[in-house]
């Protein structure tokens, strides 16, 4: 399988992303260059794995962490900044799924995941500056009604009234676009600077007691009692080992590899903005209900930053700017000829079910992955959940891990031109608007 770790991007180096550029990095962290004995080695410093340090390190844990790169240099520090509702399901479908109990328990979970990234961010990464408020922007009528019977099921069946419906009058107003019909304003998700976020999690977890190693990528996990982990200079020997690589695994763990598929996601970010609410009327962000989704919000310096477009090969596209100035533009026509600054691409995780993974794979070995877009929540909260079950309470992850979630068809040689098939026919039909 390909090295997402390196295809795009030079070794612990930042991207050129406009979140990158607007943050003080401070000193790359010393890499591994020794023998380790620990009681958890959790192997990447995104969300996921950051979160699990710090929660771990809080109950008295002897924790390293070991980054490839730098500090939330994957998917968690390059993202669209979005934090929804829910998870990348609609609840209606995950009750026939899996049963009205366990349906109302996992959206209690995603609350919980809510309120503890906005708990996290207030104590650790004030800077994220956290701001309420997500629509979600629809582009027929038809879809327009399907999402406020969505919001009028939550409010009836599970007591969430924070959504606002749209209608074609109102999503005008506050998005200054041709393009949407109606929608719904999600006023209990949010956006933030997923970097900044990302490095004060990192701080909060040394604070708290953990060992951070920047640019020490791992080759190979040993499975035993000690497990044994490999990078090119050092090895820890831990009790648990937690797999936080999300869409960066590169098959480090094939029961991980065969379920969460890497794919990219690009983004660009304009030059500030002479006049931002001529593009959104609220300190809002937006999502809007493509196949491959347009999304965006304003960043603290009246940027836009956009995103638009995928691909399943490991390489980036080689012009980025032109590849996401098309949605772009279709969106927002009056940005035709608007300077864009930044351009960056990223690998996140997803499932055939778009439900997130939860599994033991190895002996004292667990993951956590495959968010499929809703990874600034769920990836804090997994952290919790794979501490709680290391500290011996797996209630919770246990639950999760009966979340359906079959492998790939095809195994790795195939599932890339499958899913690349699959993109095409549903850009296609956005397109033609089937």
């Amino acid at each position: 399988m390909s090295n997402f770790l390196y295809a795009n991007d030079q070794r612990a180096t930042y991207p050129s992303s406009w979140y990158a550029q607007s943050v003080d990095h401070g000193p790359k962290r010393a890499g591994l260059d020794q023998p380790l004995t620990c009681d958890v080695c959790v192997i990447g410093a995104g969300f996921t794995g950051l979160s699990t340090a710090l929660h771990l390190a809080q109950k008295g844990f002897r924790v390293v962490v070991l980054e490839a790169h730098r500090v939330g240099f994957g998917a968690s520090g390059r993202n669209g900044g979005q934090m929804g509702s829910g998870l990348n399901q609609d609840q209606c479908k995950l009750e026939k799924t899996l049963g009205q109990d366990a349906a109302h328990r996992l959206w209690e979970m995603t609350q919980e995941a809510k309120f503890l990234t906005r708990s996290l961010i207030a104590q650790h990464a004030p800077e994220a500056g956290y701001q309420p408020g997500v629509a979600e922007a629809d582009f027929t009528q038809s879809d327009s009604d399907a999402s406020h019977a969505k919001a009028d099921y939550l409010a009836r069946n599970y007591g969430y009234t924070d959504i606002e419906c749209l209608d074609k009058s109102a999503i005008s107003a506050l998005i200054k676009s041709p393009s949407y019909a109606g929608g719904i304003l999600d006023w209990g998700a949010g956006h933030l600077h997923p970097l900044r976020y990302a490095m004060g999690l990192a701080q909060a977890a040394e604070t708290a007691g953990a060992t951070l190693y920047e640019d020490s990528a791992v080759l190979q996990v040993q499975d035993g009692t000690p497990n044994i982990v490999d990078t090119e200079h050092g090895q820890v020997k831990a009790g648990y080992v937690v797999h936080a690589t999300n869409g960066y695994h590169n098959s480090l763990n094939r029961k991980q590899a065969k379920r969460v598929l890497p794919i990219n996601n690009y983004l660009v970010a304009t030059a500030p903005l002479a006049d931002p609410q001529s593009v959104l009327t609220k300190n809002i962000a937006v999502a809007d209900n493509r196949f491959v989704l347009n999304y965006y919000r304003l960043s603290h310096d009246n940027r836009l930053i956009f995103g638009g477009g995928e691909s399943y090969g490991a390489k980036f596209p080689k012009d980025i700017f032109a590849k996401v100035r098309r949605p772009l533009t279709q969106i927002f026509p009056q940005l035709a000829d608007v300077d864009l600054t930044h351009a960056w691409g990223g690998t996140l995780g997803i499932t055939t079910t778009r439900l997130p993974m939860f599994a033991r794979v190895g002996h004292q070995q667990l993951t956590a992955s495959g968010y499929s877009g809703h990874g600034i929540a769920l990836a804090g909260f997994a952290g919790l959940v794979l501490a709680e079950a290391i500290a011996g309470n797996a209630n919770r992850f246990d639950l999760l891990s009966k979340l359906p979630g079959p492998a790939f068809p095809g195994g790795q040689a195939l599932r890339s031109p499958i899913m690349t098939l699959a993109m095409t026919w549903f850009s296609l039909r956005d397109k033609l608007g089937l």
